[in-house]
């Protein structure tokens, strides 16, 4: 079984929509790392000239190869990513090798044998 890792960059106000989508879309779980911060295209500023970091959070989910895509998808649209700018991003890395997701690999592989039927 191969696998990928999505990692999505989203507005701490829409992490749980965005693990929400993820599960309905075939995700089986997902680590969230809180505080992380950046800046986009333009710089957003205060009217004191400060820059304005607003909290971000770092979903990571280690999925099935063949599901990856639609997972993407869900999450982008959740977050809005496409439609508001400044909202997230969501992209995809093969993952050479994974250990400890066997249990992962056992609960999924019924319902993808299905699927390439």
């Amino acid at each position: 079984m191969r696998f990928k890792l999505i990692i999505a960059f989203v507005e701490d106000s829409k992490t749980k929509a965005i693990m929400e989508a993820a599960r309905q879309a075939g995700a089986t779980g997902c680590t969230v790392l809180t505080n992380a911060r950046g800046q986009g295209v333009e710089e957003k500023t205060t009217f004191l000239g400060l820059a304005l970091e607003s909290q971000r959070d770092m979903v990571l989910m280690l999925v099935e190869e063949h599901r990856a895509r639609g997972i993407l998808e869900e999450i982008a649209l959740a977050g809005k990513f496409d439609m508001t700018p400044g909202t997230g991003i969501v992209f995809q890395v093969d993952v050479e090798d994974a250990m400890g997701v066997l249990h992962q690999a056992e609960l999924i592989a019924p319902s993808l044998e299905e699927a390439e039927l």
